[in-house]
């Protein structure tokens, strides 16, 4: 394959992925801006109130997050040996795993949230926000997880559009039916807090629906070369063994990156209100330039995948230089962007000044993030595709040790509730990326390299 094909082939899987993640963190904004702008309440509690229930329900779900990794991984390197049987077989084990995983949620819901609050120190207005949250959007729990294990296959499959479509049916359904349930529509006045979770339980099973049936019209060749006398072998032992044995190391990261996240906003929860508010649209922003990244880490996943089954090490070697080349120019855009429009942009996320003021002091951040998260992402979709998971669990371990070391070291200089506390915790995140970025860095050449 030529260089242009190459490029085309990247373009091909990537901006599919991109189109299709522009919607996510618009989803997270509209959501953000909805309760900002709600009435009969506090804008920086309601902000608060979806940053920690949204955390709660990231805690839990990304524990089963390898359900995409690790079938996106393995079926693009089925993919490039040519063996649609595998493909599918693959396909039908992580089904079956979802199926299992999401009862479970279901059967434990009131215990597991009432644990996950006893973790949270906001103050009671955010906590009961928080908790109505949870409890509305839990009841999605089927269709999120299984929506893993379609978006994991349609990029082992190297089939973009599927998957961008399917994104496109859920983000785009999320943002019209949170606006009609929380503000209502002709003449009714709508569920006001309550409708932006519901917004999400109602879009999380209209994707299940639409990725079901382009599965179905797609991939019915494919998927029929699993019969039904071939369940029992799939989800033998002896089957399932490795395939568990490379998700352990895919949930141990799972549980890093969750606790990454969940401590970050933890940690931001005790600064008060108005710096919670603050640190949740911060992560907002942060979230528009990954997904952008997302894109060109998807297209090195498949096309990592594919070429490491093909036994094809010179397209491995190329492909990896190109999604770089690419993902860096991403970076470098977002820079520029991020310092032109960043009040502009805090202004869309509340029309409270008290609460835009206070953001726009820690706007410097997010000209330092995006050249080492660029890296950090795009060698995650490499290794995934390379199903080198080991070299992915190490990597996000030392990032969480190095994400509480910075701010258990450094917390102690900055006043209760002052600015410097959440300069800290934004300072102990770009640790965390950064280690990410340098450990699978000096790790590529012994790990992901065809031998």
């Amino acid at each position: 394959m030529t260089g242009r094909a190459l490029n085309r082939e990247i373009l091909r899987l990537s901006v599919p992925s991109i189109l299709a993640n522009l919607t996510v963190p618009l989803v997270g904004m509209v959501d953000t801006a909805l309760a900002g702008h709600l009435p009969g309440g506090s804008a920086a509690a309601y902000i608060g109130g979806i940053s920690v229930g949204s955390m709660l329900l990231n805690l839990l779900y990304w524990n089963f997050f390898f359900l995409r990794t690790g079938t996106g991984g393995l079926t693009a390197q089925a993919f490039g040996r040519q063996s649609p049987h595998d493909c599918a077989r693959i396909f039908t084990r992580g089904m079956g795993l979802a199926v299992a995983i999401s009862l479970l949620i279901l059967a434990i819901q009131t215990p597991m949230v009432r644990l996950g609050m006893l973790l949270v120190g906001a103050t009671e207005e955010v906590r009961e926000l928080a908790l109505r949250y949870f409890l509305i959007r839990i009841w999605a729990a089927p269709a999120t997880i299984a929506l893993m294990v379609f978006r994991g296959w349609f990029v082992g499959m190297q089939d973009s559009m599927s998957s961008m479509w399917t994104d496109l049916v859920v983000n785009g359904v999320n943002i019209g039916a949170s606006i009609i349930l929380s503000f209502g529509a002709f003449g009714w006045g709508g569920l006001g807090f309550d409708g932006i979770p519901a917004g999400t339980v109602v879009a999380q099973y209209a994707g299940l629906l639409f990725a079901i049936l382009a599965c179905t019209f797609k991939y019915r060749k494919v998927l029929r070369t699993v019969a039904w006398s071939d369940l029992g072998d799939i989800f033998h032992w002896s089957q399932m063994r490795p395939f568990l044995k490379m998700n352990t190391n895919l949930m141990g990261r799972s549980l890093c990156f969750t606790a990454i996240y969940m401590g970050y906003t933890i940690i931001a929860a005790t600064f008060g209100d108005m710096l919670l508010a603050c640190s949740s649209i911060m992560m907002q922003l942060l979230m528009i330039f990954s997904y952008f990244t997302d894109g060109f880490a998807y297209a090195g996943e498949a096309l990592s995948g594919r070429f490491i089954g093909a036994r094809d090490e010179p397209m491995l070697r190329k492909t990896v230089r190109y999604v770089f080349v690419w993902s860096l120019g991403v970076a470098v855009l977002f820079v520029g962007v991020y310092y032109v429009l960043g009040v502009p942009v805090l202004r869309f996320f509340s029309s409270d000044t008290s609460v835009v003021t206070a953001c726009s002091k820690f706007l410097p951040w997010l000209l330092v993030m995006p050249p080492i998260g660029c890296a950090a992402f795009t060698w995650d979709g490499i290794y995934l595709g390379a199903t080198e998971s080991g070299s992915l669990f190490t990597s996000m371990l030392g990032a969480m040790i190095g994400f509480l070391g910075v701010w258990f070291a450094f917390s102690g200089l900055a006043s209760p509730g002052a600015d410097a506390c959440l300069h800290i915790l934004l300072a102990a995140y770009f640790v965390h990326l950064a280690f990410r970025a340098f450990w699978l860095t000096v790790r590529y050449r012994k790990k992901i390299v065809i031998q």
